[in-house]
Parts: C-alpha cells; structure tokens; sequence
C-alpha cells in the first residue's frame, strides 16, 4: 500500500479512537456518584463499547445491565458477564428480534421501583434494533416501511419522523413509562445538528409529531395505524430526565485534522455537511479536490441514496467513493476515502472505500461498467473487484461519514 493511502486511514481510524463510546462514556461518568446502584440500559450500534464504558467508570455503583444492539456487534466479554442481558438485533431493517428485545426493555424497566435510578446509553441504529407496535400495525407493514424508507433518498430527519408515529416507544414515548425515575441519557449523535429528538428516534425527548405529509410519500403509509399521541416539551416524565451528547461528528473531524497535521499535511477542514445524494456528492467533492489546494482535505456527513427496484451490493460511502472515483480516473496524486464511523455501510458488513485515479482502471479490467454499477447500487462488487473496501469491523462509535482526501504534486 502506498504512503498516501496508509496516511488516509491512520486519519480515518484516529477520528473512530476520539469518538469511541467506552472512552467517551467512561469520561462521562468519571466520578458520577448517585449514592446507589443504577441500572443501564444501551441501545445502539455503539452499545456494547459504551456499556463496558460505563462498566469502568461506574464500578460498585453499576447494579444490572441490558444491551440491546446490531448482530455481531455485542462484546464477548459483556455476554459473559451474570448481570447483563445482552440481545443481538435487527439492522437496517426491524425483524421479530426487534419486537422482542422491545418486550425485553419494558419488562426490564417495569420492575423498577421509582427510586432505581436509570442511566441510558443511545446511539445510531437503535431506530432498527428495538421496537414496541401499536395495535393492528404488524411487523409486515413496518418492515416494508422501513424497506421504503430506506430506498427514499430522504435524511435521517424524515425518515424518523414516519418512524417516531408507527411507535409506542420513540418519539419521547419511552419517557412516559420513567415518570419519576431519575435518568441520566448519554448519547452518540449520527445526525445533523446532534438533535436528541432524532437521535434513535427519540426514545427519551419530545419531538414534534405533526400530520406526515409528503408528496413523495405513498398513500398506504399514510393509512398505516399510528401510535398514541406523543408527550409534549412540558410532559411530567422529562423533569427528571438530564440528556447529554457525548460524541460527535464534530469531534471526530477534529481529531482527524489534528492525526492530518502530524503527519505532515496542510489541512482543509470542510465545515459544510455533506447531505445530498451520495453520487452526486462523489462528484462534486471530487471536483472539488481537483480544484482544491494540495494537502489533505476533511468532510463529514450523511448522504442518501434512492435505490432501484433490485439494487445490488453496497452502500451510501461506497456509491460516494465510486462516483469519486469515475471522475478522478487517470488523475495521479489524488486519493479519496469515504466511510461510515460505524464500521458498516448500508446492509453490509464493509465500512466504505479508499479510491485513486486507478480504482476505474481495476474495476473495468474485472469485467465492470461504471455507470450501470452506479445505476444499479452495485458500488460494492465494483470497489471490491478493485480492491478499494475498507473493512473495519464494529468500531464502537456511530457518529455519521467520514470523506478524506489528499491531493499530492505529481513528482
């Protein structure tokens, strides 16, 4: 592997170190004292890092845990331990493990009495990973919401609002079953504006639940049966509830440019978020860098992608990258990274792709056409016929995209 790409991802993996959420959750709660054990509840992509966080941090005071995150993504060392109920979930889309680990948490939560304090652990994902119905709403329909959703194009934002209204439990619905406890809510933000309310679709904060209206939304989603009407700012059960954002895209983009610079580079921090579509986006960042000055270049975000009928295998950063790619083709010093903080992208287990002014050249030498893959959402069998994915793993945080990019003279 050449210098340039080797430096991406040491700046890559240096934004996942700051934003991981046992580091982040263990400085939280260093020296929180309650006076008595509290039970913890993490729910996310990031849940098992977070809960072995607040594990160290709380000590003697930590009494019972439940952890509620994506398959494959739960600590061995968390299963194994006597006092914590560890439930591997459904990701991107809910499934009857969903339906369950929602009956699991309100039974968890039901035997409490009002003086157990609750401290909760929220990161991205956990929209998918836990679910209670309204009734006469079946998993069925839910699911082909979410398959919706999914192929919409639409931001986070909008897709949790028709969420929040097909749920029992989000949209600060989950609150109203805590009246009275005291709870402390750690969160790692994956959405813009690092909003409480959409973070998970706001299973701990009031958010505005109005009448969804969308010309871009199907009748039959409209007709589904909604959830009972959602508390409001002034509700009883937020008075004892204290929430906090612990991790952000923010601090990873900073702790990129800080790794960037020791290296050596001039750095270009982007504050502008990226939130268009994900092709579109490959192109015009890539443009972008062409133009741009020589160093190494920073943007975060979250793109969206509206799928074909039958799409193919990938992901918002590896459609990004690939579209990048196409129009850095022949370009030498010019190097382009776009990958999710999560360590996955879409419904795969890759986390993104690094291409270069050669990614086109590999793929097309396997057999591949550009523009149909990207028409088809087929990024990933392009990028990895390439050899350009980037595979990470869970990474312990979730805190939306990372694009890096350097632009090197040509000697």
């Amino acid at each position: 592997m050449n210098l340039p790409r080797q430096h991406l991802l040491h700046v890559y993996h240096a934004a996942l170190a700051v934003v991981r959420g046992e580091i982040c959750t263990r400085e939280v709660l260093a020296g929180y004292d309650p006076g008595r054990p509290v039970v913890v509840i993490a729910i996310g992509k990031a849940a098992s890092s977070m809960m072995m966080g607040a594990i160290t941090a709380l000590g003697d005071m930590f009494d019972e845990g439940l952890l509620i995150t994506k398959e494959g993504y739960c600590d061995k060392k968390l299963q194994g331990m006597k006092n914590i109920q560890c439930l591997e979930s459904a990701h991107p889309v809910p499934d009857q493990r969903s339906l369950y680990a929602g009956r699991m948490l309100l039974e968890f939560m039901a035997v409490r009495p009002v003086e157990q304090d609750f401290i909760f652990l929220i990161s991205g994902g956990a929209s998918s990973l836990v679910e209670v119905l309204p009734d006469k709403l079946h998993l069925e329909d839910l699911q082909k919401v979410n398959h919706w959703l999914l192929g919409s194009g639409w931001s986070i934002t909008e897709m949790n609002r028709v969420r929040k209204s097909l749920s029992c439990i989000k949209g600060g619905r989950l609150a109203q079953r805590l009246t009275g406890h005291h709870v402390n809510c750690l969160m790692i933000s994956d959405v813009p504006d690092n909003s409480p309310q959409v973070i998970g679709s706001g299973f701990l904060s009031p958010g505005i639940i109005d009448e969804l209206q969308s010309e871009d939304m199907p009748e039959w989603i409209k007709t589904l049966p909604k959830a009972p009407p959602a508390p409001l700012w002034d509700d009883v059960c937020f008075n004892t509830i204290d929430v906090r954002i612990v991790a952000k895209l923010e601090d990873a983009m900073q702790a990129a440019k800080k790794m960037a610079t020791a290296l050596g580079y001039d750095v270009y921090l982007h504050e502008e978020l990226i939130t268009c579509d994900a092709q579109l986006a490959g192109q015009q960042l890539a443009r972008a860098l062409y133009d741009g000055e020589f160093g190494l270049h920073i943007w975060g975000g979250e793109t969206t992608v509206r799928l074909p009928d039958n799409p193919g295998q990938g992901g918002r950063n590896q459609q990004l990258a690939l579209a990048a790619a196409a129009e850095l083709t022949g370009m030498e010093g010019h190097y382009f990274l776009a990958a999710g903080t999560d360590g996955s992208d879409g419904p795969t287990q890759t986390a993104g792709a690094l291409v270069d002014g050669h990614t086109l050249q590999r793929g097309i030498q396997a057999g591949f056409d550009v523009q149909q893959t990207l028409t088809s959402a087929n990024a990933g069998d392009f990028l990895h016929a390439s050899g350009d994915l980037i595979v990470t793993g869970p990474t312990g945080t979730n805190v939306m995209d990372l694009m890096l990019a350097i632009k090197r003279p040509v000697v």
